[in-house]
């Protein structure tokens, strides 16, 4: 079966960030930063219902404008993510337009933010058709370390210093439901959205011993069968996929911890690397991380498979140099702790 995610860098390493990850059958989509968001054709914003903001330097959050254009005048809630601040930048954002025309639109549009604190959630709404005025009085919440939930998977954050605060994101799937295709075939059973139906049956942890009705796909009556007998026959539980996404870290002791804990065991790391290790001293400067760096975290959090991006402009052309580094550290740092994991 497909992977639940399929992640993929919106722009190309020497450009704004920007992780877009569709959800397999769902027809939506998460996305990780809001930098420029051109390269993303309308029919895959339109996807997109969460929205989590590392923090907002420009190249990070001006994709914002494009995308709240694009859902303008649609039926939608679209939550958004961010940390120290973002609250009162999404407001700046949204005051900086006139919005006297929304009383025309008939579809519910609302933004739900969510603003990240060391201890806790600030939470706030807002409704086009109020002029994107505040719903609400914000309402705080306890965090530990989840930011958003739902029966297949979760987003977690862990707060990490850049110049200014920054979030480093994960995205884990509790456990990933296989359908065995000679199990379906074997009890005469076909293909169909009956099938999305089972899995969240199964993420909804419902008891074993109850029944669960298979509609047809054509022809032919209602099939019902015990929920344990069904998944015994056609379905293959197997581990999660887990994908992080770290951007905007200085190379402290606490990034790193920090990072190496979010990140642990990932399937797919992307990860940002300004500099070339010989220029350290400036990555430091900048609180960036080199990708020497860049390729030691991804052993240390025993990554599976790393990308690189947000690579200087400086380098323009000499991105095998990145890799090539990043990997040797990965190498290096994996016989060191004794892991041998390929990337």
């Amino acid at each position: 079966m497909p992977a639940l995610f399929q992640p993929r860098l919106v722009n190309g390493p020497f450009e704004d960030p920007g992780l877009f990850i569709p959800l397999q059958f769902e027809r939506r989509a998460l996305l990780f930063d809001l930098g420029d968001l051109s390269r993303l054709p309308p029919r895959d914003l339109l996807k997109i219902s969460h929205v989590f903001v590392t923090h907002t330097h420009m190249d990070h959050f001006i994709g914002f404008d494009q995308l709240l254009r694009r859902i303008l005048g649609r039926e939608k809630d679209l939550f958004l993510y961010g940390p120290t601040g973002f609250i009162g930048n999404v407001e700046g954002k949204l005051a900086g337009y006139s919005w006297d025309l929304v009383d025309r639109f008939t579809c519910r549009l609302e933004l739900h933010l969510t603003e990240v604190l060391p201890d806790r959630l600030l939470r706030r709404s807002y409704s086009c058709g109020d002029g994107f005025a505040a719903c609400d009085p914000i309402v705080a919440h306890a965090f530990n370390g989840r930011l958003h939930a739902e029966p297949a998977a979760e987003v977690t954050a862990a707060l990490l210093q850049h110049s200014v605060p920054c979030l480093g994101l994960a995205l884990a799937e509790r456990f990933h439901v296989n359908i065995v295709k000679t199990g379906l075939e074997a009890l005469g059973l076909h293909p169909g959205p009956w099938l999305m139906r089972f899995k969240h049956t199964l993420y909804a942890g419902t008891d074993p011993d109850a029944e669960f009705e298979i509609e047809p796909g054509g022809k032919g009556a209602e099939r019902k069968f015990g929920l344990r007998t069904l998944v015994e026959k056609i379905a293959r539980i197997t581990p999660g996929q887990k994908i992080a996404y770290i951007t905007d870290v200085g190379d402290s002791f606490a990034n790193r911890e920090a990072i190496v804990k979010l990140a642990k065991d990932s399937d797919h790391l992307f990860i940002e690397a300004a500099f070339l290790h010989r220029e350290r001293d400036r990555a430091a400067a900048t609180h960036h991380l080199t990708a020497r760096q860049a390729g030691e975290l991804a052993a240390l959090a025993r990554a599976r498979h790393f990308t690189l991006f947000h690579f200087s402009p400086r380098y323009e052309g000499r991105e095998a140099q990145f890799v090539q580094e990043a990997r040797e550290a990965y190498q290096e740092t994996l016989a060191r702790i004794g892991k041998d994991y390929k990337a």
